[in-house]
């Protein structure tokens, strides 16, 4: 186990800057995920840490030792890819010890590794198959075992999960955080799929365009988003946004009205001396944090597009104006019928304040 330090870490191909200027660190035994949409540069990232990509400049440390030009196979680290990348000829046990044998090893050492990997992650009764014999979960977890017998400093994950279907990926979610628990193991995982980030990582770091937006636990991020893309990254379903101007300022607060509907205004806490009358801003609600009418500070009317039941949850999807589209999380939306408009309350305890730059504030 040992830690992994990126300083001023920057990526280009050709001209085009990928990677931006990176500062991180990674502590031992933590299980850190990159998450940002498609093209932002979390693969690339991981990938330089692996040593798969040339870093342009800055530097990368592991164990306190710089790694940037020091050969992948000597960096102390294994990767799982998102193909699972196993040799169709070989059995089970065979992939799994195939690095091993080919440094060198001793039988009798691939031997204790291997079955002490098996044991881990219950590959016991597969050991003897071939990949074509194994389903999608239990080539990735062949995978993740070929990655364990290496005993690496780091784990570097990339994408593993997204070629299960949904209940593999929940299973698999489960396994690999039991993975972390009993290794104790420094992790550095890669997804797009916010609800792996929120479920498995001790921190998160958000990329957008080869910047990192922010880092932090995830329900910190969750509860204090720093700027707007945060905010309706992470959490499922995401925030909803709501065109307003601040209406006046005094006393540690400002009163906001929504542009579309000009009567619906809530007093929120502002600490910052630059808010002005006039300002537009952005409000943003979770779905769940919407209220009864009734029951909040303000209440807001919308106009039903569709109700979806999903049990013990709901979601109503509707709109306030034609351009600004909700999702109103409730407990049970029998209640909305054949409705065509809802009264919903929202609270100032529960609503975040964003200025014309989408920074957050506070």
């Amino acid at each position: 186990m040992t830690d992994v330090r990126l300083t001023d870490i920057r990526k280009s191909f050709g001209a085009v800057e990928i990677i931006k200027g990176v500062d991180l660190k990674i502590d031992t035994g933590e299980f850190v995920v990159f998450v940002g949409p498609s093209g932002c540069g979390k693969s690339t990232l991981l990938r330089m840490i692996a040593g798969l990509e040339d870093i342009t400049s800055g530097e990368l440390t592991i164990g306190g030792k710089v790694m940037n030009d020091v050969d992948p196979s000597k960096r102390g680290i294994a990767m799982v890819f998102q193909s699972y990348a196993l040799y169709p000829h070989m059995t089970v046990r065979e992939n799994m010890g195939f690095a091993l044998r080919f440094a060198g090893a001793a039988k009798e050492e691939v031997d204790a590794r291997v079955n002490e990997a098996a044991r881990i992650l219950e590959l016991g009764p597969l050991m003897d198959r071939k990949p074509k014999a194994l389903s999608g979960g239990q080539r990735q977890r062949v995978a993740i075992g070929r990655a364990i017998v290496r005993d690496p400093d780091v784990f570097l994950f990339d994408e593993p999960l997204s070629n299960l279907d949904a209940e593999l990926r929940v299973h698999m979610r489960v396994e690999i955080a039991k993975l972390h628990k009993t290794l104790k193991s420094t992790i550095v995982y890669v997804t797009h799929d916010q609800v792996e980030a929120m479920t498995l990582a001790d921190k998160i770091v958000v990329l957008r365009a080869g910047i990192v937006e922010q880092v932090g636990a995830p329900l910190d991020l969750y509860d204090d988003p720093d700027n707007m893309f945060v905010a309706g990254f992470i959490g499922s379903p995401r925030m909803n946004f709501l065109k307003a101007r601040i209406v006046s300022t005094g006393n540690g607060s400002a009163q906001i009205a929504l542009t579309n509907q000009p009567d619906v205004r809530l007093d929120l806490p502002i600490t910052s001396t630059s808010v002005k009358a006039g300002d537009d801003v952005s409000l943003g609600i979770r779905p769940e944090h919407f209220r009864a009418a009734g029951e909040g500070d303000t209440d807001m009317i919308v106009d039903i597009d569709v109700a979806e039941h999903l049990g013990n949850t709901s979601y109503v999807y509707a709109h306030v104006s034609p351009e600004e589209r909700i999702i109103i999380e409730r407990e049970d939306s029998r209640s909305v019928g054949n409705r065509e408009k809802l009264a919903v309350g929202l609270s100032a305890a529960r609503a975040y304040l964003f200025d014309k730059d989408g920074m957050r504030m506070r």
